[in-house]
């Protein structure tokens, strides 16, 4: 039970810090520094279901893609969060990749609705634990 309160602070204080630099003006060093928090937003916010997976539901996911697959089968997830839960994990995949612009800045442009999806998915794993 603490190590899912411990993960979620991380997941909340992450998200926190992806919130705050979307909200600034555009330039290429916002652009960076807000992919570089979706990177680490991203890490918390799976890693913290994955421990309510267990914790709560007694599932063994180890990957992101399996903990928002294992997400949906227990109704946390809609298909179509699990959709766009799983193209986030893809353009997780990518951001080694952001030293091309045209990647950096397809990334980028996702980035408000995966904000929005991963605090849809801690409002939802806070209001369960």
């Amino acid at each position: 039970m603490e190590e899912l309160k411990k993960k979620y602070q991380y997941a909340r204080k992450a998200w926190d810090t992806l919130n705050e630099v979307l909200k600034e003006d555009f330039s290429s060093v916002v652009r960076d520094a807000a992919i570089q928090r979706f990177e680490y937003t991203f890490e918390t916010t799976w890693k913290v279901l994955k421990v309510y997976l267990k914790e709560r539901e007694g599932i063994i996911a180890n990957s992101p893609k399996s903990v928002f697959r294992e997400a949906l089968s227990v109704g946390i997830l809609d298909a179509n969060h699990t959709e766009l839960a799983l193209e986030m994990t893809d353009d997780r995949n990518l951001t080694s990749h952001t030293y091309l612009e045209q990647v950096a800045q397809q990334i980028f442009e996702k980035l408000p609705a995966y904000r929005d999806l991963m605090n849809q998915l801690l409002m939802q794993i806070d209001a369960l634990r």
